[in-house]
């Protein structure tokens, strides 16, 4: 005779096919050292607005030169030894990043950002007050100095239509003058 408290054999299938299903939906968002994945100890991390699939052999292989030359253009490569580093990611045009550093008030602070690729990207940095700008996807890095704001700020960049490639970031303390 059962005890209501033991669950059936379909019950033990069931629980066990949720528990599996769990799993993997919980392994499938966790972070990588992918394209998407940390630039270094410090780095930011953001999350896309829709998972994408994994891209083909040759799609990551290019992703992979276009991700390490726009590190090797804001120097993320290696920020190890670098006393001004504050935080620097990595992510697909497509994805976009979003970032919202813990900065002192009144401390001023360098942003890079660098796209690879082809096509352009909106780049907003928003505080009090905000500042947009469009960034060709060149390798060449663009560079703007603040002032850290009494409240949050927030840089988001985003691909405008037909852009492809890698978008890099960094935030840096300013240099002492």
């Amino acid at each position: 005779m059962q005890s209501s408290t033991c669950p059936t054999r379909r019950g033990r299938a069931l629980a066990c096919a949720s528990v599996v299903f769990l799993g993997l939906a919980v392994g499938c968002t966790s972070e990588s050292d992918g394209p998407g994945g940390p630039a270094g100890p410090h780095a930011s991390t953001s999350s896309p607005a829709t998972p994408r699939p994994n891209p083909s052999g040759a799609e990551a292989h290019a992703e992979k030169q276009l991700g390490r030359q726009a590190q090797e253009a804001l120097g993320t490569v290696d920020i190890s030894d670098d006393p001004r580093f504050v935080e620097a990611g990595l992510e697909r045009v497509g994805d976009g990043f979003h970032s919202v550093p813990d900065l002192p008030r009144g401390k001023a602070f360098d942003l890079a950002v660098v796209c690879t690729g082809s096509g352009k990207i909106t780049l907003s940095i928003a505080s009090k007050t905000t500042v947009r700008r469009t960034v060709d996807c060149d390798g060449v890095p663009f560079r703007h100095p603040f002032t850290a704001p009494a409240g949050k700020l927030r840089i988001d960049a985003g691909a405008l239509p037909g852009a492809t490639g890698m978008v890099a970031w960094r935030v840096d303390r300013a240099a002492a003058q």
